[in-house]
């Protein structure tokens, strides 16, 4: 995608679109919401802004385990790890877990001292594991997020938006096992060598708040306040919505009415839409070529998510002319789909053919050709 311009002005909404784009009259601090299919941004109030997230952080965590880690290794648990403070499993130095019952233990209750022992057993230490996380992130193409802890405890230096974390979310409910411990409404393992048994119970209230309600993650640290990370799948949609610094004790519950606030929009107001337009470009000229114009060609599929009010603009970037030679397949343009007057897309525009330069042996053949027609 292309980013938008820093300095693109801010455009008044048409009196049609005040029917549709409302304030949505958030109290978080940052919100927003993305369409989990493309990672489109669809609603956000200070969505760029770097926040603290608490334990939003955890989703990282769990998605570079699964990708990293074996989920039958056995994790023994480190001093270090056993100190870390509430929310705890209460887990003792020395005992040893399977990797797959902590990924439980970390997501439905959110254990601080299951996230250490897992990102030491998988990454080797704390900053072996944060290296990963945000090697991960910045796969990810979140370039606003610097991961320091596992558990997402405050710490200097550790912070994301609310959009990257809606990208991270929407990459990680793609993942079959991260989808199944995050809605497993409860869970029993036991420790390996003792025996000791826990059990462990879903703290995410979304999950039964809304239709399609799929995850993701709850979290609090005084810091950050309350956050939140949700996700809803719908046959023709698939959301993700991000509530941060979302109110200080006593306001537990904001957190899911900002939330359902912002996945009604979503559901209420988009629609799916095909905006590729396929269009017959005309030929290029081609100078200094044995064939003298080139065919272009152009396709995609931008199948997206849309407002009823929302305005589609396109520009067509192509040469007056090529210079041979050309090859077959060769970008020499690109068209760009506009959404409001913001850059969405860019989507190369090909040449069909080769077309070879004029040399000699061709002014030769088209001599002779000449030749035997006048004899």
């Amino acid at each position: 995608m292309i980013d938008p311009p820093e300095n693109s002005e801010a455009r008044e909404p048409t009196a049609e679109e005040n029917d549709v784009v409302k304030d949505l009259n958030l109290r978080s601090l940052s919100a927003l919401l993305m369409d989990a299919d493309n990672n489109r941004v669809l609603y956000e109030e200070n969505g760029y802004n770097e926040m603290a997230m608490a334990s939003t952080t955890k989703i990282m965590t769990c998605i570079v385990t699964l990708e990293n880690g074996n989920l039958s290794d056995e994790v023994t648990v480190s001093a270090y790890a056993a100190k870390m403070p509430d929310v705890q499993l209460n887990i003792r130095a020395g005992e040893k877990y399977y990797l797959k019952d902590l990924l439980y233990s970390l997501m439905l209750e959110s254990h601080n001292d299951v996230a250490v022992a897992i990102a030491e057993h998988v990454g080797g230490s704390i900053e072996g594991f944060a290296t990963m996380m945000n090697d991960k992130a910045r796969s990810l193409d979140c370039n606003n997020t610097n991961f320091v802890t596992p558990n997402g405890l405050d710490a200097e230096g550790h912070y994301t938006t609310a959009r990257d974390l809606a990208i991270i979310a929407s990459y990680a409910i793609k993942n079959k096992d991260f989808i199944d411990i995050t809605n497993t409404p409860s869970y029993q393992f036991k420790e390996i060598t003792k025996g000791r048994g826990f059990s462990v119970s879903n703290k995410n209230r979304f999950l039964y708040m809304m239709d399609g309600a799929i995850g993701v993650k709850t979290g609090f640290t005084g810091r950050a306040g309350y956050c939140f990370v949700g996700a809803i799948k719908k046959p023709d949609k698939t959301l993700i919505s991000v509530v941060l610094g979302c109110g200080w004790p006593p306001n537990r519950s904001l957190k899911w009415s900002e939330t359902k606030k912002l996945m009604s929009y979503g559901i209420n107001n988009y629609e799916k839409r095909q905006i590729f337009e396929n269009v017959t470009l005309d030929p290029v000229y081609v100078d200094d070529g044995q064939v003298k114009f080139e065919n272009l060609s152009l396709e995609g599929d931008l199948s997206l998510l849309m407002r009823k009010d929302e305005k589609v603009h396109i520009e067509y970037d192509i040469p007056d002319k090529l210079l041979a030679p050309v090859e077959a397949n060769q970008i020499v343009g690109y068209a760009t789909y506009y959404i409001d007057g913001k850059p969405y897309e860019k989507i190369p525009i090909y040449t069909t053919e080769a077309i070879k330069k004029i040399d000699y042996p061709f002014c030769l053949k088209k001599l002779l050709g000449l030749w035997s027609l006048q004899y």
